[in-house]
């Protein structure tokens, strides 16, 4: 049995948050492969599953994010898991907007979720690092990470979290790799698909502004025509 975790903050206000990208990679997990309807437990929102045969629990603490150890150590005790189970879902300010990375083991770099993980479990557990960007002064941080996604970014929220639903199964085989390849191809599809989609309206327009822009009688186009 395996856990993953999410991080993020409870309630409708903090829902678009891009503190909150944990809860929306679990969700996109739970969506893609039928788990089950989410369930309190544990002070979280907890689903079960299945992926690559193995049994998963997904857990969305609802603590706040400065206490999600406290659910995280607890379902541990409960399912007698050890840190090495453990998977967390976590937004990342070091790395670019859509881009993914995981990790095993390390310090918890300031994030606020992980301080609490790192104090109920210690620090040996994976971690997904899910890239939202850095604001540029560590002083607007907070500010930040509690603000909603812009519009501009849906494409590659989307793009990621598709991602990480379609690739979820290989985190189970300890396929780091085809994991973040996944990513990557769904986001290098979906730029193919916006190409092709912004071509055939480019083509179409042109098809507009040519009919639009020939003023020339019937009989004139005829005589042309035969010309």
């Amino acid at each position: 049995m395996l856990l993953f975790v999410g991080l993020g903050n409870p309630g409708s206000k903090y829902a678009s948050n891009r503190h909150n990208i944990g809860f929306m990679a679990l969700d996109k997990i739970a969506e893609h492969n039928g788990f089950s309807p989410w369930r309190n437990k544990f002070q979280a929102k907890l689903s079960e599953g299945v992926l690559g045969g193995e049994k998963v629990i997904l857990l969305k603490p609802q603590t706040f994010m400065n206490l999600s150890g406290q659910s995280v150590g607890a379902a541990m005790q409960f399912y007698k898991l050890t840190p090495s189970d453990v998977t967390v879902f976590h937004d990342e300010l070091d790395i670019a907007p859509g881009k993914c990375r995981v990790k095993m083991g390390g310090g918890h770099a300031g994030h606020n979720g992980l301080r609490s993980i790192h104090q109920h479990i210690g620090p040996d557990y994976q971690r997904i690092r899910l890239g939202i960007g850095h604001p540029g002064h560590k002083d607007r941080v907070a500010q930040y990470v509690l603000g909603d996604f812009a519009k501009a970014d849906q494409h590659w929220i989307n793009d990621i979290l598709q991602g990480v639903g379609k690739g979820s199964a290989k985190l189970v085989v300890n396929d780091s790799a085809g994991f973040m390849n996944s990513i990557a191809l769904q986001r290098q599809q979906n730029l193919q698909n916006t190409q092709k989609e912004n071509n055939k309206i480019n083509t179409q327009s042109k098809r507009v502004q040519n009919q639009t822009s020939d003023d020339r009688t019937a009989v004139q186009k005829l005589i042309d025509k035969f010309k």
